[in-house]
This record gives structure tokens, sequence and C-alpha cells, in this order.
């Protein structure tokens, strides 16, 4: 079953979803979701952050001009870059927020809430070491994905109501 809309006088068309993907940018992650849409045939098209980390941090300062104290600088940047991501997430259906294993990404749970404050569904992406520090972010998601994988396997589920070939539960008891 495809998710199908109504369109004019009837006509039924296939519904293009847009996802989001917030948070961490030192990883393949985007590409392994992009990647599994497309081999999955899936309707969605993918936004994300600049995830160029200088780009975004020096926006502000490139466009408007250097800032002497760094407060500003930053604040310059945080501001364009709030535009971008405001704009993609409220324009979303569904968001996925990866926290990564090296880096504090106190922006992606600023993304996860405001997605959660816009009723947007979001998915946390990360490992189970991360559990206890985002029990309440989790707590708010509609799912917690371990692996890009999974994302691909939950949009598939979604936007299909088909369930993987290899299942999560058969797996666990074998």
């Amino acid at each position: 079953m495809t998710d199908l809309k109504t369109e004019g006088c009837g006509k039924m068309t296939e519904r293009r979803w847009t996802v989001y993907l917030s948070g961490e940018i030192h990883s393949d992650w985007r590409e392994r979701i992009s990647d599994g849409i497309a081999a999955a045939g899936l309707p969605v098209d993918v936004t994300a952050p600049v995830t160029v980390h200088e780009d975004s941090d020096d926006c502000g300062v490139a466009i408007f001009g250097a800032e002497p104290n760094k407060v500003w600088h930053d604040r310059k940047g945080a501001q364009l870059n709030a535009i971008r991501t405001q704009t993609l997430i409220q324009d979303a259906d569904l968001v996925v927020v990866r926290f990564g294993e090296k880096y504090k990404q106190w922006n992606a749970a600023f993304d996860a809430g405001y997605a959660a404050a816009m009723g947007t569904p979001y998915i946390t992406l990360h490992p189970s070491e991360h559990d206890h520090a985002l029990k309440e972010v989790d707590a708010a998601a509609h799912a917690v994905a371990r692996d890009p994988e999974q994302v691909v396997q939950a949009l598939t589920y979604i936007l299909t109501g088909k369930l993987p070939a290899q299942r999560a539960d058969t797996k666990a008891a074998e």
C-alpha cells in the first residue's frame, strides 16, 4: 500500500514526504539514509542544515561583516542558520535527529525540541550509551533508532505499510 492523496477530481497521486535530517555532521549517516530512501524508491525529499562546519559558523560574518567579539560572530551565524533550520523543520513531515558518539550536539537537542513544539513527529538516532542523557528527548520522540538503516526501514513502513524482510524481532530470537 502506498501513501496516496486525492488531487482535483478524485485522481489519486503518490504523496511526497519531506524529511529533515538534523544533527551530527561528522559521519555518513545522512548519505546512508538518502541512499536507502533511493534504493527503496520512497517518495521522500530530504532536507538538512548546512553541513560544512566552517560555512555554518562563519556565514554571518561572511555576509554582514567581521565581528571582533566571538559572541557576536557566532550570533550572526546562528541567526542565519536559525532561519534555514526553523523553516525546514516547519516544512518537514518528519524530522530525524542524530546524536553522534563524539560530539555533543546541543543544536540537535534544540531541533528536537523545536520539532516537538511544532507538532512535527521526529525520530532520534543515537547509540544506546546516550539513552540516559537523551531520556527526555527520546520520550518525546515517536521512535528511537540505532542506525540509519532502521530509519529507512521506519520510513518504508510509515510510507508503504511494509515491514523489513529481516525483522528485528526475529533477529533477537535467533
